[in-house]
């Protein structure tokens, strides 16, 4: 059996916003950018995995959440905590730099980590956490 992971949703504030720093700092092809159902999304991901696509839109976009459900959602983004994801780099240190210079909210700077990695961390302006992550020895 061979299971891949094809695609998953952030929840975002500001579509543009989110848009401008995937694209613009972080270097992500935009794949499609929709509008269905009166919400737009858009799709975005690695140059280097076009069949990994991250699908930016906001709060309770999907069907049958309640404006409760909604809220609920941005609570947990207003503290950081519903969006995570990780990305392997070839270069922290670099990685860091690049995103850093962008402004972004820094949350942990380039550290080598007791599991084999060295990383970093930020968060995007909607409060999800990436973190990037260079395998030592690279």
């Amino acid at each position: 059996m061979d299971i891949r992971l094809s695609c998953c949703t952030l929840a975002v504030h500001d579509l543009d916003e989110a848009l401008s720093f995937y694209r613009d700092v972080l270097g992500f092809a935009v794949r499609n950018d929709v509008d269905s159902d009166g919400t737009r999304r858009v799709s975005v991901s690695p140059p280097s995995q076009p069949d990994v696509q991250i699908t930016l839109e906001p709060p309770g976009a999907h069907q049958g959440a309640t404006p409760a459900n909604q809220q609920a959602i941005e609570d947990l983004m207003a503290d950081g905590l519903l969006g995570r994801l990780v990305f392997t780099t070839d270069n922290c240190d670099a990685t860091f730099e690049n995103i850093e210079a962008s402004g972004a909210e820094v949350i942990q700077e380039p550290i080598d980590q007791p599991f084999g990695v060295r990383d970093c961390a930020f968060f995007d302006p909607s409060g999800n956490m990436l973190r990037f992550s260079q395998p030592r020895g690279r």
